[in-house]
């Protein structure tokens, strides 16, 4: 079932989106926008310790940017060891 509703659009493009939504779809503090040809579309942000599957446990007790964090400090060791390779 499509349910819909009417917000206020404010001068900064500000929405607030309708407190049952937010609860159904569980909307905490992000949301992804999404431009569609219908529209746009709000999805909420997946939490990756909600997620099943078989990493979900290797990733348990890390915040995203934890993890985005680590993978950034270990692209960056693999690049010094390429250029440091390159310039023997």
């Amino acid at each position: 079932m499509t349910e819909e509703s009417i917000v206020t659009v404010t001068k900064k493009g500000q929405a607030t989106i309708p407190k049952k939504l937010r609860e159904k779809h569980k909307i905490l503090k992000r949301v992804i926008v999404i431009d569609t040809d219908e529209g746009v579309l709000i999805k909420p942000v997946p939490d990756p310790m909600a997620e099943v599957g078989s990493l979900k446990e290797l990733f348990r007790g890390k915040t995203s940017r934890q993890l985005i964090e680590e993978a950034r400090v270990e692209e960056i060791r693999r690049e010094g060891n390429l250029l440091r390779k390159v310039s023997k």
